[in-house]
């Protein structure tokens, strides 16, 4: 059956790389000039978050540009506001904006039109949170929606003085929140990597900066594109905490930003990404703003331009402070809406080229990230190509594939043997395994003995190797998996597994392993094995008391697995239960010998 064959191929490990086996398993089992509305979320029926703002604005004429299309510094400041009212909605005290990430704008907004934001706050660290943001607009003739963008900003919560404040931790409640809560942990720890993996890109890998002969014959100097702008922070500019409120900076950035990109094409661009507020200190009512902008490099269709913001007094303009910057990339558009090809960049000497440089391994880390985290699950290969420019992207999507299928509310338990509990979730096209038991041993030693799949072939009898290939970091290896022989008719599987680890980051998190297939140039597939493919799976292990541990194994099966599916639930259960007590018994073995690798965790 060359179907069957093929399914099995690419779609085989379920428990571990010998996943074939498994194959036949059951199926059934503040506002300006406008009328604006700010809601808090309460009231009403059902369940709503305690920390959830919106925000409804209508665009008038005063808020759009020369097109009748609403401002993006407008729409910044209408973010930042309601994403701020949520984050002192849980903190209790005045909040500041720290940061923003990236934003990818969908859809122009045109005037008539309603602008919806939502926001809440995902999770609340030690003296900092994440709030999700969600922008649509709705068209009010027609009643129907589109969204816009999607963003993420950290917030801090000010005490007295200066002083940060202490966060009361976040207790969520629907699948949506749980798993928000969760995957913002891996967020936050993406934010704080990302300077070191521009610069590992910078390093290790070279770069096109080049574009191809014949594209385009002008050249524009970079400083032809240069802007320069003072502001005054006045009253108005400033928050209900005296500094200069977070949009209104933003919204003078997007302001310089496009003059900077108008210079280079002598058109009107449209701004399609930003990436990265990061405010890196406050100012205040009486503050001089100066605000510069250049065009960092040009590709085909897009150019990135450079913004940062310095602030200073009056009286100390040559002790200026900077306070923000961001690039932002802008296309533009010709009368059928498709973007039109670019002026080359001449860069300036010295800082020039290396803005130059750094904006093109910026677009790499953009287009990498876009396609990873942003994409929809079926939409991304299972094994993506693994390099320097993705492997914190790689891994954030490893893991938070299985934090989000860990999230998922409507497990069903098919069988229970001996206090190992085998639950299924069957949901559009994926197919879902959750194995769990109780056993006595520290999380943190089970942790240890079950990430490291060179240890694998010693519980669980389908595993015939597994060769550590490369150490990526503390936290992420890659593993080269070899399966036993399932017959003599068929030849083994073998596997290039990511494996990432994380330890928890508050009180009541699991510790994590999670799986997923990459793919190595120095291992492509071999005619000796056949190459075989995991999409999601992986252990969380929780601390229950000081003696109990909980490990629980993760499996999604991918698209297609259905379809293959054949035999009862009865025989699927029993093969688990074997491969896990023997895991048990693994782990009770081992576990006074990992005390010099639990000190290097």
């Amino acid at each position: 059956m060359p179907q069957k064959k093929t399914a099995s191929r690419r779609y085989g490990w379920l428990w571990s790389a010998g996943g074939t086996k498994f194959l036949r398993a059951h199926r059934g089992a503040s506002a300006q000039g406008s009328a604006s509305t700010l809601l808090a979320m309460e009231g009403g029926q059902g369940y709503r978050n305690p920390t959830e703002v919106q925000m409804s604005q209508l665009v008038l004429p005063c808020h759009t540009n020369h097109r009748g299309e609403l401002s993006i510094g407008q729409l910044l400041k209408w973010i930042d506001t309601t994403a701020c009212l949520s984050a002192e909605r849980h903190a209790g005290c005045p909040c500041v904006t720290a940061s923003v990430d990236d934003i990818y704008f969908e859809h122009t907004i045109s005037v008539g039109q309603v602008v919806n934001i939502k926001a809440k706050v995902n999770r609340a660290f030690n003296s900092s949170m994440e709030v999700g943001i969600q922008v649509c607009y709705e068209d009010l003739s027609s009643g129907k929606q589109w969204n816009v963008c999607k963003a993420y900003a950290t917030f801090v919560a000010q005490g007295k003085g200066t002083c940060k404040m202490k966060l009361k931790p976040l207790a969520p409640q629907t699948e949506e929140e749980k798993m928000e809560h969760s995957i913002a942990a891996e967020r936050r720890r993406m934010r704080l990597a990302h300077t070191d993996t521009l610069k590992d890109l910078l390093t290790s890998s070279p770069l096109q900066t080049e574009r191809e002969n014949g594209e385009c014959n002008t050249v524009v100097p970079a400083g032809k594109t240069r802007v320069e702008s003072v502001e005054l922070v006045l009253p108005p500019h400033a928050n209900h905490q005296g500094n200069t409120f977070g949009g209104q900076i933003m919204a003078w950035m997007e302001i310089v930003a496009t003059i900077a990109a108008s210079r280079l094409c002598h058109a009107h661009p449209t701004l399609k990404t930003i990436e990265m507020f990061h405010f890196r200190g406050p100012s205040q009512v009486g503050d001089r703003l100066l605000l510069k902008s250049i065009v960092n490099n040009a590709f085909k269709n897009s150019m990135e331009v450079g913004v940062c913001v310095e602030a200073y007094r009056q009286e100390m303009e040559v002790s200026r402070r900077h306070i923000n910057s961001a690039f932002m990339t802008f296309v533009v558009l010709d009368q059928e809406g498709q973007p039109i090809t670019l002026p080359m960049v001449k860069p300036e000497a010295g800082d020039g080229e290396r803005r130059h440089r750094e904006a093109s391994a910026r677009k790499k880390i953009r287009l990498d990230r876009k396609y990873i985290i942003s994409c929809e699950q079926t939409k991304v290969p299972l094994s993506v190509p693994w390099d320097q420019s993705n492997k914190v992207y790689l891994s954030y999507n490893n893991v938070s594939a299985l934090k989000t299928l860990v999230a998922k509310t409507n497990w069903v338990l098919a069988t229970e043997i001996e206090k190992v509990r085998m639950y299924t979730l069957e949901e559009d096209k994926y197919l879902s395994f959750r194995i769990e038991m109780t056993l006595c041993i520290d999380a943190k030693q089970a942790f240890f003995l079950l990430s490291d799949l060179r240890q694998r072939h010693e519980w669980d009898s389908h595993y015939a190797s597994a060769k550590l290939v490369q150490q990526v970091d503390a936290d992420d290896m890659i593993y080269h998996v070899l399966s036993q022989t399932v017959s003599q008719e068929k030849k083994p599987q073998d596997f290039v597994i990511l494996a990432s680890r994380r330890k928890p980051c508050d009180e009541g998190d699991p510790y994590v392993v999670a799986f997923r297939s990459v793919s190595l140039p120095t291992h492509p597939p071999n005619p000796q094995y056949t190459r075989g493919e995991t999409m999601c799976s992986g252990f969380c292990i929780w601390q229950e008391t000081a003696e109990i541990t909980k490990v629980s194994y993760y499996n999604q099966a991918a698209p297609g697995y259905l379809a293959y599916v054949t035999t009862n639930i009865a025989g699927l259960s029993s093969d688990f239960y074997v491969t896990f007590k023997a895991c048990e018994r693994f782990l009770q073995k081992n576990k006074d010998d990992v005390t010099v690798g639990l000190q290097n965790l």
